[in-house]
């Protein structure tokens, strides 16, 4: 609507000072034509806008003219800005209303919290999509205090860190991008030698913060730096998907411990005794975490996951009979 329209060009006018025409036509997709339109009802009901012609010019509010609304604190606006990074407002198609609406309150904001919440919006992810085959819900983190300071502070971190594959954990100093949380999962998004790499929070084992400036590689963003590391998780989630079936009985336990690696529920009449599911595992291996179910969960293809299980269950009950 065009009083949405015009508002809009207002809000970011006095938050950005002068804005090429061009760009505000980008912004609220209309053309150039349209926003100088705009600009003329603006002036016409009272508002001091004025454009500017030529190479350097643009947009732009008398010096000193805003609406103002005030109350909010720097913690309550770094938290609406948060909301950008949810994910649902996608699902629901309402990315520009809540683009809009942001935009709003970033004109609203008393002057000094105005940095601090467009660093929140940049600093930090929420991704709601737990990984193709992967980790579940994280374990409590001991660390996110310290990593979230490094992320504003823009500092650098050293970490020991434990890796998926066990062993001693290991140090290193990287350079935090921000922080993003995977479906109840946080991980730390940074470079490590100046090449990009994906931390757990939840295994972080120390994490204490220098003294030093972080270093960004120039022009990247954490919403960049995210896309690649996601996309190349998700090519290497090979892996091994398993069918299996679940007592009804116990369902809701399995769910609880296994959720990260289902994949999707294959037949579920409702009634029945068995509930059968297809699951993602990252080895043949992995499939011995169902062991602890004993006859609850039957695995029924692929054989060699069968198999797996046939022999790790034969030697536990040859190590009872010695």
């Amino acid at each position: 609507m065009k009083s949405d329209r015009l508002l809009s060009i207002l809000l970011l006018l006095q938050t950005r000072g002068r804005v090429p025409a061009h760009e505000l036509a980008e912004r609220l997709e209309v053309s150039v034509r349209t926003i100088y339109r705009d600009v003329e009802a603006l002036s016409a009901s009272g508002v001091p806008v004025y454009a500017e012609r030529g190479r350097h010019g643009g947009i732009a509010l008398l010096p000193g003219y805003r609406t103002d609304v005030t109350g909010l604190t720097a913690d309550e606006s770094r938290a609406l800005f948060l909301l950008a990074a949810q994910g649902a407002h996608a699902a629901l198609g309402l990315d520009a209303a809540l683009g809009s609406a942001l935009r709003k309150v970033m004109a609203a904001l008393p002057e000094p919290h105005r940095p601090a919440a467009e660093l929140t919006s940049r600093r930090i992810l929420v991704d709601p999509e737990r990984w193709a085959r992967g980790p579940g819900a994280g374990l409590p983190v001991d660390h996110l205090g310290t990593l979230q300071e490094a992320v504003f502070a823009d500092r650098r971190l050293r970490v020991r860190y434990r890796h998926s594959g066990g062993g001693a954990p290991r140090s290193y100093t990287l350079d935090p991008y921000g922080l993003v949380s995977k479906a109840g999962v946080w991980y730390l998004v940074a470079d490590r030698g100046g090449a990009p790499a994906l931390f757990r929070a939840d295994r972080m084992c120390a994490a204490d913060l220098l003294e030093e400036p972080v270093r960004r590689r120039p022009g990247v963003e954490l919403a960049d730096v995210w896309e690649a590391l996601k996309r190349r998780v998700e090519r290497r989630a090979g892996g091994v998907e398993v069918t299996a079936r679940v007592r009804r009985a116990r369902y809701d336990l399995f769910l609880r411990l296994h959720a990260g690696t289902l994949l999707r529920v294959v037949e579920d009449d409702g009634a029945g005794e068995w509930v059968t599911v297809l699951l993602g595992l990252e080895a043949v291996g992995a499939a011995r975490t169902l062991l602890p179910f004993a006859d609850s969960v039957e695995v029924v293809s692929p054989p060699e996951v069968r198999e797996d299980l046939a022999r790790a269950a034969a030697a536990v009950i040859d190590l009872y009979r010695r």
